[in-house]
């Protein structure tokens, strides 16, 4: 194993479909955060919007843009992120995760939906690096996202990025259509964030697996759970000791934490300290 080109997991919020046309803070970050990591040889990303019983790659060798969301401006409609799919990575992935037990499968028609292709769109605008989605398997916990992300987290040693997207808060139900892009964060919001925060910079794993019994209004900032698990498993599939590495995202809206962590691999961040 080649650890010094063992790439970072990462996990980002990729917020609103509306981040195309309403930026706020949020898209210049992952712009920047695109441009600074190393280029992945193809992308495995995990994202709420696909969810199936067991877990399913997309083998698609063209996957095309879903736009799976109504009621928000047209012109989104016409926007495409036409990266190439990988069906070998899919297999691999796919083995990967039978062999820790997993019932997983193939999906060969299986597009991109806007969890993945929005943030990606500003990270990797050119849509030049093979992308393969991964059905979130349904139920599933913090645990078990963890988990997930363990059996795949060879990939990284094979140039593979491993992709959570979610969002680090999102209560729908209070969500305020039509409120700025930059409205004034809910102190809720807030003061879930900064244990978020707190949590991954310490690498404290078993608080953050209990965070709904741990974190300040865990439920109220994730009456479901579904956008935060992307970041569990970001965390499994960076393999022990990783370092997170927090890139600030601002809120949006008032109450959508657009934060995104990328997790440097261990024996990386021990070479960056002997250096």
């Amino acid at each position: 194993m080649n650890t010094a080109t063992r790439l970072p997991a990462m996990f980002v919020s990729h917020g609103s479909p509306m981040l195309p046309l309403e930026p706020g803070t949020a898209a210049p970050m992952l712009q920047q955060l695109g441009a600074a990591l190393p280029r992945p040889a193809a992308i495995v990303a995990l994202s709420p919007h696909w969810m199936a019983r067991a877990p399913l790659l997309g083998a698609s060798a063209q996957p095309p843009t879903l736009h799976d969301f109504g009621g928000f401006d047209p012109a989104l409609q016409e926007l495409r992120y036409p990266a190439p799919g990988a069906p070998a990575l899919a297999q691999r992935a796919a083995d990967l995760l039978r062999t820790a037990g997993w019932t997983a499968g193939l999906d060969e028609h299986r597009g991109l939906d806007h969890g993945v292709w929005v943030p990606l769109r500003l990270m990797w605008p050119q849509a030049d690096i093979a992308v393969v989605p991964l059905a979130m398997p349904w139920p599933l916990d913090a645990a078990s996202a963890y988990r997930l992300g363990q059996a795949l987290s060879p990939l990284a040693d094979e140039g593979v990025l491993l992709l959570g997207s979610g969002s680090l808060t999102h209560n729908l139900r209070e969500f305020q259509f039509g409120a700025a892009v930059d409205a004034a964060p809910e102190p809720y919001v807030l003061e879930f964030v900064a244990w978020m925060r707190a949590a991954l910079a310490r690498g404290d794993i078993a608080t953050l697996l209990d965070y709904r019994h741990l974190a300040p209004h865990a439920q109220r900032a994730h009456p479901t759970d579904e956008h935060l698990l992307p970041l569990f498993w970001a965390l499994g599939a960076a393999g022990g000791g990783a370092r997170a590495e927090h890139k600030a995202g601002g809120v949006h809206y008032g109450s959508l934490s657009m934060d995104a962590w990328v997790f440097a691999p261990a024996a990386q961040e021990a070479a960056r300290h002997d250096g």
